[in-house]
């Protein structure tokens, strides 16, 4: 927001340089993010009296004035149309360069000696008006100009926050400079009550909607004249970044950003009924609004109605239909506070954005709406003349109490590491005009003023106490710490083994965003009763390609690898751990799972001059994920052929399970998915594990397993078997069969090649055999091994291979 400074001098009284002040603002929460100067290099510009106005001889649209510049007389060859006996205007004497660059000099015109010129406004650099020169009000000729009008100022560009908006106005940056420098806000003159008839013989208020406008107040000026507004206001209005458009309108706008009250003005003549009715709009209904745009409203729209149909839209504009106008006479003022939820809703249905909807999605100061109605009542008077019609019309059904906050003293110096006084801090919440009452030695009752809408919490006084006190005065503290004996949610302490162990595997962690498109489970190919079409849908989604929750990490995973290959970044190695949703029949929230799911792609090594590329492939990410679960001590997981699994390759896909629960799936994505994603010429492995079943894992106990004290002793075994039978299976019945003295098996050789029959492979393992109480005989090993041997051939049909 920009606040001009004479406007702001105008409140309260200011002796710090602007600099100054700028820091001043920022150090109180308001930051200044910039100050410009206004008026500059007119020192040399002076007031001239025009004596006299002559046709020009070679000119028909020229005129030859006499102008007193200070006892002396200069002719001046004008062209403005408004140049005339008696008027005072800014002058510029040969020798004065103007704020474009110009420099006057004396020179003919048409045959006619100029001596210098009348200005106008935009060529002074004030405003953008060039309908002809600027018009002062008498003064001294010769007088100079900085020193008869207030053209020299500097603005302020405040930032404000969203809590804030009461500092969205003069007043309210009036109020925090008088807060930070001891002083007293100076509060604009009112004219209350009006000389005219009374207004509840001219109009009716009527408001059906309550909740979205909890005040409504109307006032009326009769007879005014449309006219431009004087420099004043137009020059203020222009450097805070508004248009002026006429005296009525410029009225509303100035008291706007005087007050930070929006208002709106109709022409009281062209209002069906004399009346103002307050409630929402018809769904789809079409209305034109003062930019000449036909917009279409929503049933959730608040709407301001006369006796026939919409005229304004509330809080955000105002309607064609009921627009000021030069032949309007008779007004009729909206002040009125509406919700700021509602008016939110509206502004981003419609996709406008106003001054007013800006500071009314923030919160106004309901209390505040009938000052507002009278300081632009009076200004409108002053500026068009009209005769005010005496009271208003003020529907208020719920009128406002104040939040009572108890402070406490010995709690608040804890929080800020502080130690004021209770004094202290009750001076700082009475500079910031709240109303303060002692309870006891450590508590203080704090009623906040109505225009402080973000004050409503303990915690919202001590950030104004700090504010008060200065940031800058907090002392550096260690805060108190006590000891807690809860422990950290499971799921935390989870997610941070979780991330160390995947980072020790070199693998960087992504955060995908939980809401996509229902096309992602397009993607994957899934059925259409897979679980991964159980969408929960949002209901107000920002695009379409967000517009349910994820049912997988495995798309988001995935659209992270097209990225970072469209960069021509290989070797991939990405993991996120978050949340899944899907839907429940007949249930309010979908249900929520924790999910770990990781990706590997291109070389685990580029091609060097000492080696080969070693491209990725599925032992990889298997072995990844067997490290991994071994990080958490659980190495009884079983691998087994994985089924129809969407997303990946039927042939190159497995299924982890760790006893009788399901953990997750691994394997090669499908080429019709990497097809789809414009990545086919990069194969990618990934794994999707149930972070549920792995906490259950995780929680089981670890053992710690002494160093073995007897020596081990291993027997080989070479099979074979038809090639649809899982080695995952072998090994299997080699643990069960084998019993206690099975330390661990370990597969060494797979063959498929040309000399096996068709349908047959040969499969060799090592089994290491170890008892922790004694020295193994080796006929008992053998034994056992032939055992084994038998087992395996009984359940699979394989054959020792010969030789």
């Amino acid at each position: 927001m920009k606040v001009s400074l004479n406007w702001l001098k105008e409140y309260v009284d200011i002796s710090l340089n602007p600099e100054d002040l700028a820091h001043l603002l920022t150090m109180v929460g308001l930051e200044v993010e910039g100050l410009e100067a206004h008026g500059e290099g007119l020192e040399g510009i002076v007031v001239g009296r025009i004596l006299s106005v002559g046709p020009h001889p070679n000119a028909d649209r020229l005129s030859l004035c006499r102008v007193d510049v200070g006892g002396r007389e200069q002719q001046i060859v004008c062209g403005a149309p408004n140049a005339a006996e008696g008027v005072f205007a800014p002058v510029a004497l040969p020798g004065v360069r103007l704020p474009g660059g110009v420099k006057i000099k004396a020179s003919k015109i048409r045959g006619e000696v100029s001596e210098g010129v009348l200005l106008a406004e935009d060529e002074l650099g004030l405003t953008d008006d060039h309908t002809g020169i600027m018009e002062l009000d008498p003064c001294e000729p010769g007088s100079r100009l900085v020193d008869v009008l207030p053209v020299v100022d500097h603005v302020l560009d405040i930032s404000i926050t969203p809590n804030r908006p009461d500092c969205a106005c003069v007043i309210g940056v009036a109020r925090e400079v008088a807060a930070a420098l001891g002083a007293v806000v100076r509060k604009p003159m009112l004219r209350v009550g009006g000389e005219g008839c009374g207004i509840e013989s001219l109009a009716q208020v009527d408001v059906l909607d309550a909740k979205g406008c909890p005040r409504y107040v109307a006032g009326m000026i009769r007879g005014v004249t449309i006219r431009k507004s004087p420099f004043w206001m137009r020059y203020r209005l222009l450097l805070c970044g508004m248009r002026a458009i006429n005296n009525v309108v410029d009225v509303t706008n100035y008291v706007l950003l005087e007050l930070g009250q929006p208002l709106h003005a109709f022409d009281y003549r062209r209002l069906g009924g004399r009346r103002i009715v307050v409630r929402r709009s018809r769904e789809g209904a079409l209305f034109t609004t003062l930019d000449g745009e036909s917009r279409t409203l929503s049933s959730e729209t608040l709407m301001i109605c006369d006796g026939d149909g919409p005229v304004a839209i509330a809080g955000i504009m105002g309607g064609l239909n009921s627009e000021i106008v030069p032949e309007t006479e008779e007004v009729l003022i909206e002040s009125a506070c509406f919700d700021p939820v509602t008016i939110r809703r509206g502004s981003k249905f419609l996709g406008l954005s106003t001054e007013a909807s800006y500071r009314f999605e923030r919160g106004t100061d309901i209390e505040g709406a009938p000052d507002a109605l009278w300081r632009a009542l009076g200004l409108m008077q002053d500026l068009g003349g009209g005769e005010v019609a005496s009271g208003s019309l003020d529907v208020y059904p719920r009128p406002y109490q104040a939040p009572e906050i108890v402070l406490r003293v010995e709690r608040t110096n804890r929080f800020l590491g502080s130690v004021l006084t209770q004094e202290c801090m009750a001076g700082y919440l009475q500079n910031l005009e709240m109303r303060v009452e002692r309870i006891d030695d450590d508590r203080l009752r704090v009623l906040p003023p109505a225009f402080r809408v973000d004050v409503s919490r303990e915690v919202d006084l001590m950030e104004e106490v700090a504010r008060a006190d200065g940031y800058d005065r907090i002392p550096v503290t260690v805060p108190h710490v006590r000891a807690c004996a809860e422990r950290d949610a499971p799921e935390m302490s989870l997610a941070a083994e979780v991330r160390r162990i995947m980072v020790g595997y070199g693998f960087s962690e992504v955060i995908t965003y939980s809401f996509v498109a229902p096309a992602s489970a397009e993607l994957l190919g899934a059925p259409e009763d897979n679980a991964l079409r159980a969408f929960v849908p949002l209901l107000n989604p920002l695009t379409t390609e967000q517009s349910v929750l994820r049912t997988s990490l495995i798309p988001g995973l995935l659209g992270a690898v097209q990225t970072n290959v469209f960069q021509q970044e290989r070797g991939l190695r990405l993991f996120e751990w978050g949340k899944i949703f899907t839907s429940k029949e007949g249930e309010p929230l979908p249900l929520e799972r924790l999910r770990l799911s990781a990706v590997m792609t291109g070389p685990l090594r580029e091609k060097t001059w000492y080696g080969e590329e070693a491209p990725v492939d599925f032992y990889d990410i298997k072995g990844v994920l067997e490290a991994f679960l071994r990080g958490f001590g659980w190495v009884s997981c079983r691998f087994s052929r994985g089924d129809a699994i969407p997303g990946f390759d039927p042939r190159v896909c497995a299924v982890v399970t760790c006893g009788d629960e399901m953990l997750g799936v691994l394997g090669r994505v499908d080429k019709r998915v990497m097809a789809a994603l414009d990545i086919e010429r990069e194969e990618a492995y990934l794994f999707d594990l149930d972070a549920e079943v792995l906490a259950r894992i995780a929680d089981r106990c670890r053992l710690f397993q002494p160093l073995a004290k007897f020596p081990a002793v291993y027997r080989d075994i070479s099979m074979i078997f038809d090639s649809d039978v899982e080695s995952a299976r072998v090994l299997e019945i080699i643990r069960v069969s084998g019993g206690k003295w099975v330390e661990s098996v370990r597969i060494f050789d797979l063959y498929e090649g040309e000399k096996m029959p068709p349908g047959k492979k040969a499969l060799a393992v090592r089994v290491c055999y170890r008892s922790h109480e004694k020295t193994l005989d080796g006929a008992a090993v053998n034994a056992l091994h032939e055992k084994v041997i038998a087992a395996i051939g009984q359940e699979t049909g394989g054959r020792l291979k010969e030789g």
